[in-house]
């Protein structure tokens, strides 16, 4: 499968607007994320981008089942598919900070898999038993799109279990930093950060730690949250990172931990950035030169990456979406 050029956001205000700036700009789709303690809902910066663009796909990257009763995520993606037809899909998974900024762990995927068959089988116009009662889509005319309601749905999958999901329930996989090792041949799209470096620039430049700073600190959130503070403190910066954190009191870590996620840093990112984990910059993420990054997106498409999904990141979105987009033409369409 050829290689695919995406965008990914957090939902804000202007997000609509980014999402009409990618489909001009040749972006093929558009993910959104779904964490309603940091961002405007998913469904309705969804909405709105429908109604702004003609062609560019949209969905939410990733859903987080416990967040909506199955029937509530049927209803919205009916609603979707009735504002734009045909450019529908949707990702979902056992939640990270959607889960972890509410103070809980990702969901057990026998959880997860149950939703994801109760979420088809509403879309497909099915009756199922959910929560020990018959329930089914009833949507007069014009109150959603007519079932059977066939969306693509990929499996938010970082680890062995997500990735045998996806193979078990998903039309393909949705990764963030690393390839999941997807079948080949499956829809396996992978968020990526990053950013084009400007003549004379290299990635310890303020431009550069700005733009991308934000997706190097989740890099120590996932770290803290899954491997604990050794796997922190054997990162550039991270012992000072985590000491920072860990002044704060446990019971509202959680929300301190994941402050600013993948939008902007606190302090406390930014004193791990000055400490040294703005030397991972070029590893964790996409950033170089055009030339450079055409050859690691060339490289990410034959590790088996079907789809790049490409988060910019700092104040200037519309430079980063403009920049990028440039450097995959001729490797990602």
């Amino acid at each position: 499968m050829a290689l695919t050029l995406s965008a990914a956001f957090p939902p804000g205000f202007d997000t609509p607007d980014h999402v009409a700036l990618a489909e001009e700009l040749g972006y093929q789709r558009a993910w959104l994320y779904d964490s309603p303690a940091l961002y405007h809902d998913v469904w309705m910066t969804l909405a709105r981008a429908a109604e702004r663009t003609a062609t560019i796909g949209l969905g939410p990257a990733v859903l987080v089942p416990s967040l909506r009763h199955p029937m509530v995520n049927a209803a919205a993606v009916a609603t979707l598919e009735e504002l734009a037809p045909g450019r529908v899909a949707v990702a979902l998974g056992a939640g990270f900070t959607g889960r972890h900024v509410l103070g809980h762990r990702a969901m057990r995927w026998a959880d997860v898999r149950a939703y994801v068959a109760a979420l088809r089988g509403l879309l497909a116009g099915e009756t199922i038993e959910w929560e020990g009662r018959p329930i089914a889509m009833i949507h007069p005319d014009g109150y959603g799109a007519s079932r059977p309601i066939d969306v693509p749905i990929l499996i938010g999958a970082d680890g062995p279990r997500g990735t045998a999901a996806a193979a078990e329930l998903g039309d393909g996989a949705f990764a963030a930093g690393l390839p999941n090792g997807a079948a080949a041949g499956r829809w396996s799209a992978l968020l990526q950060f990053g950013t084009v470096l400007d003549d004379g620039e290299d990635a310890a430049c303020e431009r550069v730690v700005e733009v991308t700073g934000p997706a190097m600190a989740v890099a120590l959130h996932a770290m803290y949250e899954r491997a604990g503070p050794p796997a922190v403190d054997a990162l550039p910066g991270g012992i000072a990172w985590r000491e920072a954190l860990e002044a704060v009191p446990e019971d509202v870590r959680h929300l301190a931990t994941h402050a600013g996620h993948l939008v902007e840093m606190t302090d406390r990112d930014r004193s791990a950035m000055a400490a040294g984990a703005s030397a991972m910059i070029p590893t964790f993420t996409l950033t170089g030169t055009a030339p450079e990054i055409a050859a690691r997106l060339d490289g990410l498409g034959g590790m088996g990456v079907t789809e790049v999904a490409f988060q910019p990141g700092g104040e200037d979105v519309e430079r980063e979406l403009r920049t990028f987009a440039a450097a995959a033409a001729g490797v990602a369409g």
